[in-house]
């Protein structure tokens, strides 16, 4: 059984002292690849070196996290833009509009986001997107900026029918995590009544663990968790969810993954 966790954040500070048993935990529970969203330049060397000690299964994004979208976010994107020309990633990530923390640069947020939806159109890649108390907004801005190149995962999806509905209508696939598992999420409900081939599965590590590891850290391992509750949601094995999922990432990163391994990830 493979299983790929589309979304974890293995090289920040929170797995420092255990990161290599972490990920060979992930390993052992069938997870064959990670994908690493960077969230600013305060994190990049971290990341690229995990990336770097794991050629075959570490794959870096590059993108300005809307949470660290500041008064100098202008020099964060020129970072960015300096990364993406200089090497290949396997998406701009993550990126997006976040109205839960705070508010003050929602302008800003927009327009880092639309410049690199932008910038990905330009090179062909997927975006993996944040859209936390933001689902419409952001769904405003992709249905203005829709293109054929224009694809990616709606990280944490967490929301009802009707946004699954109009993100896949974007072209987008839905990155479940841990919230499908906790029981007054709703996440169930609308799982539903979603078909298996717009679906990801993803940890966001070390954030939001499954039960019955909810408020502790999470890691990569946990994604088996998730493909069990999808499974039973879904009445399907396991194995199903595990070949259905990891068949829809590969889609999804393919093209950009494979020209990243053919480069030597050169930096």
């Amino acid at each position: 059984m493979q299983l790929i966790d589309t979304h974890t954040h293995l090289y920040v500070e929170q797995f420092e002292k255990d990161r290599a048993a972490t990920i060979e935990r992930a390993i052992s529970k069938g997870v064959e690849k990670f994908y690493l969203p960077a969230i600013d330049s305060e994190t990049h060397e971290a990341m690229f070196e995990l990336e770097a000690e794991y050629p075959n299964r570490c794959f870096a994004m590059m993108g300005l996290h809307p949470c660290s979208v500041k008064a100098d976010y202008e020099r964060e994107l020129k970072i960015v833009e300096e990364w993406i020309r200089k090497r290949p990633f396997c998406a701009i990530g993550e990126i997006g509009i976040d109205l839960h923390w705070d508010t003050t640069f929602v302008e800003q947020q927009k327009e880092a986001f639309t410049r690199q939806i932008n910038w990905a159109k330009d090179l062909d890649v997927p975006i993996v997107i944040h859209s936390r108390k933001s689902t419409w907004e952001v769904i405003e801005i992709l249905r203005a900026e829709k293109s054929d190149k224009l694809r990616g995962i709606f990280h944490c999806f967490g929301g009802t029918v009707a946004e699954a509905e109009a993100i896949i209508d974007c072209g987008f696939h839905l990155g479940i995590g841990g919230v499908l598992t906790f029981k007054k999420a709703g996440l169930d409900k609308t799982m539903e009544a979603i078909d298996l081939e717009h679906v990801v599965l993803e940890t966001d590590a070390p954030y939001l663990a499954p039960t019955p590891y909810r408020g502790k850290r999470n890691e990569s391992a946990y994604v088996e968790l998730v493909a069990q509750k999808l499974a039973l949601i879904k009445g399907v094995d396991i194995s199903e969810i595990a070949r259905i999922t990891s068949e829809n990432a590969q889609k999804i990163f393919t093209n950009s993954t494979k020209e990243a391994l053919l480069l030597g990830k050169t930096r």
